[in-house]
């Protein structure tokens, strides 16, 4: 598959509609649901396949628009903090995947970076909006939100984000530097 500017532009918008269908299915499984972090796979995914314009786009996108149609993620400061964290996520991801080498290990390299620093960047951003609303976020709080509530997640992402790319890779879908 070509990666041109419409490719990309398609890709994206069902990235988009993945991100915002997504949280409907694993909300059905309530001890862990929301721990399953939906919506940042198709983020990641579209910062691979479509680089990382579009995945800062559609991160920072989907949780607003998600917020602002269905009222979830809570607008603030749930989905404005997860739009800096998801826009973090979808550009870090495709930046990474561009510039590292071409090989498997670094797929999960680039991964791992996104996921770190797309995390900092949430609890920055907590600190910050939750400051201007007068409360506090502490560091407990942010090693609860980032990393303990997030371990189903967070090893869904690395099971499933490194396969996803490998196997579109191997089957020539897309091209790591298209």
């Amino acid at each position: 598959m070509k990666n041109t500017k419409l490719t990309k532009l398609i890709l994206s918008a069902l990235f988009l509609a993945f991100s915002y269908v997504l949280p409907f299915f694993t909300g059905q499984i309530p001890e862990i649901g929301a721990m399953l972090c939906p919506m940042h796979i198709p983020v990641l995914l579209c910062g691979y396949l479509c680089g990382p314009l579009w995945g800062m786009a559609i991160g920072f996108i989907a949780p607003l628009f998600r917020s602002l149609t269905l009222g979830m993620p809570p607008l603030f400061p749930s989905a404005l903090c997860m739009a800096f964290e998801l826009l973090a996520y979808g550009g870090i991801s495709g930046l990474m995947h561009k510039i590292l080498p071409d090989k498997k290990p670094f797929i999960y390299c680039s991964l791992l970076i996104a996921m770190v620093a797309g995390r900092v960047i949430w609890g920055c951003a907590m600190v910050l909006f939750v400051g201007i609303s007068g409360g506090q976020f502490t560091f407990a709080a942010f090693i609860a939100g980032a990393v303990t509530n997030a371990i189903p997640g967070i090893i869904l992402q690395i099971l499933l984000v490194p396969a996803l790319v490998m196997i579109l890779q191997n089957q020539n879908i897309f091209k790591k530097r298209d």
